[in-house]
């Protein structure tokens, strides 16, 4: 399981690392460089720049760039699209830090339970006396 975790790990760094040159990046995100050069300028994008000031771009800017494409195509301007993104990666970031809370509720609760049962005598160990007691009426 661990070479999953590391092989994981992996994938997301070859998926963020800038490999596409801005003609590549644009004919695969079926756009025009110059479409690029303005998403970027109006921070919607921000591939890898070269030594010598190349952009490069990664498949994470390409699944960005399909997005935009998916948010512009339903009739959102760049403004609505940068918000949209934005409360998207918000939502995931929330999303993450709730299923990290449950956890952390289900490790107390698993806790708290393993505390009750140290506090349980069992029946057998148990002594009960019980004296009859008559009722008057």
């Amino acid at each position: 399981m661990a070479s999953d975790i590391g092989g994981d790990s992996r994938h997301r760094a070859i998926q963020g690392r800038g490999v596409y040159v801005i003609s590549v990046a644009a004919e695969l995100a079926g756009m025009h460089p110059q479409t690029l050069r303005v998403y970027e300028r109006r921070g919607l994008l921000e591939p890898n720049r070269t030594g010598g000031g190349s952009r490069r771009y990664s498949e994470h800017d390409l699944e960005r760039l399909r997005r935009i494409a998916e948010l512009t195509d339903a009739g959102l301007n760049i403004e609505g699209v940068r918000r949209v993104i934005e409360l998207e990666a918000e939502l995931t970031e929330l999303r993450a830090q709730l299923e990290q809370e449950r956890e952390l509720a289900r490790l107390r609760e698993k806790e708290i339970h393993r505390q009750y049962r140290r506090d349980l005598v069992p029946l057998s160990q148990a002594v009960v006396h019980v004296k009859s007691v008559q009722i008057r009426r």
